[in-house]
């Protein structure tokens, strides 16, 4: 039975992150396409009205609002300009803002949707409501619009619930309608099969992809990999990669030899981990996504705890492209993970001289880091650097500042930070569980209960 790894997860991200990004009238599961941003061709206003939307912070307004102001102060934006913002948020996992976007296009400006628009939606309603809500919403769309788009993002919506016997019936009923002459929903139940640890299934649907004469993309020979490394199969990781190689149609990327890569580093091989991070990186000036392979690849120097080669891959990164927030997080979280907090520090340093958009998960990164290590001090200064910068800490940060004043001891700040954390709690589902488990935490120590009743009494007041 084949069992899902960390290390072995990266077609799993990249497909999730990558689909249904096509363009207008035809929507992939699995894009070669770059998804890359849109903005470098959008207006000065569309640039503007995106940045608006997606501006992060705490309270956050709706996309809904946004879009109304914006039509209130006399500015337009048509279809194309919608969509195009509705990419950039899917592109950074902003999905509850994505789906305003495409609510407000029909709620407000009565846009016909195509069959990728309605894909899209489908899309996001599952990421964001729930798979009963998506299911709800695919049950009344227009038959005419139920083509290859929409069936395949109800599939990759079961698929990432993990709802096999759904998922199943889907592929069935997509066969019955014509819709499986490609790999692309086949890589989708094989990736489903793989996540699950239903090897015979994944043989099986193997077996029935060459029986009818469905060859296998780089995505299928990615799946395989990472079912390969998942299970510590080095030999199979070989011959998928040897198969890979001598295959005219030259199906490797970067992205191949990092799941190859990642097979062998679980399996304790660093050397041959290494080495192929090496070919790995060899393959970034090809790839159409450059600037993801850059930060992935961080990341998977840093889990070998290469700190050298993780430090010489950003400086490459940044003599590249310009480096945008995410990057910053990629190379943060990095030396982070790694323990060199003094280069993350640099490093945080050179983003906030940057002056992008404010993200708020990067001085997060650090008070985590700070709290863990015992540095309150430093936490608490980046909490005040947030506050001077006219920002909110999130309750996240909070979090991290009370479990650290709990693990020294200091009961009486702890509960206040989970009080500052409670308060913005109210639309983050993971903050508030981590408020309450932190307040948890101090009320079971029972010999600090006198002191317990002394704060409540005065944070009443």
């Amino acid at each position: 039975m084949m069992k899902h790894s960390h290390f072995s997860s990266l077609f799993i991200n990249f497909y999730s992150r990558f689909s249904l990004r096509n363009a207008p009238g035809h929507v992939s599961l699995y894009s070669t396409a770059a998804a890359k941003s849109h903005r470098k061709s959008w207006q000065v206003s569309l640039n503007l009205l995106y940045r608006r939307i997606s501006r992060t912070g705490y309270p956050r307004a709706s996309a809904f609002s946004i879009l109304d102001q914006w039509i209130q102060e006399g500015r337009t934006v048509d279809k194309d300009g919608l969509v195009s913002i509705i990419k950039e948020l899917r592109h950074f996992k902003d999905y509850s803002q994505a789906l305003e976007v495409s609510m407000w296009m029909t709620d407000k400006r009565y846009i016909e949707l195509l069959p990728s628009d309605t894909a899209i939606r489908l899309d996001l309603i599952a990421k964001v409501r729930g798979i009963e809500q998506a299911e709800n919403y695919f049950n009344n769309i227009p038959k005419q619009l139920k083509v290859l788009p929409v069936y395949s993002a109800l599939l990759n919506c079961y698929a990432h619930a993990k709802q096999l016997e759904k998922a199943e019936a889907t592929m069935q009923k997509m066969r019955d309608l014509g819709f499986t002459r490609t790999p692309l929903v086949y890589n989708v139940l094989l990736n489903l099969y793989y996540q699950t640890g239903n090897r015979e299934k994944f043989d099986t649907l193997m077996i029935d992809m060459e029986e009818n004469g469905i060859g296998c993309d780089r995505y299928t020979y990615g799946i395989r990999l990472s079912a390969a490394a998942a299970a510590s199969d080095l030999e199979g990781v070989n011959k998928i990669m040897a198969k890979c190689e001598s295959d005219p149609k030259g199906l490797l990327d970067w992205t191949n030899y990092a799941v190859a890569a990642n097979g062998y580093a679980k399996a304790g091989d660093v050397d041959k981990a290494l080495a192929m991070l090496k070919k790995s990186e060899q393959l970034i000036p090809c790839s159409k996504r450059q600037r993801g392979a850059y930060e992935y690849l961080m990341t998977q120097y840093a889990v070998l705890g290469k700190k050298d080669n993780t430090l010489r891959l950003w400086k490459h990164y940044k003599e590249q492209m310009k480096v945008y927030n995410r990057g910053y997080i990629c190379i943060i979280t990095s030396l982070v993970k790694i323990g060199d907090i003094e280069s993350a520090e640099k490093i945080f340093e050179e983003w906030d001289s940057a002056k992008l958009h404010y993200d708020i998960r990067i001085p997060n990164s650090f008070i985590g880091a700070y709290t863990r290590k015992g540095l309150l001090d430093k936490a608490e200064a980046i909490i005040n650097r947030i506050i001077s910068k006219g920002e909110k800490p999130s309750p996240t940060a909070w979090n991290y500042l009370a479990r650290g004043y709990l693990d020294h001891d200091q009961i009486e700040k702890a509960v206040e930070s989970t009080t500052e954390s409670s308060f913005g709690c109210t639309a983050w589902v993971e903050a508030r569980q981590g408020c309450c488990g932190c307040m948890s935490g101090i009320l079971q120590n029972e010999s600090r209960s006198g002191r317990i009743r002394r704060i409540h009494k005065t944070t009443r007041r």
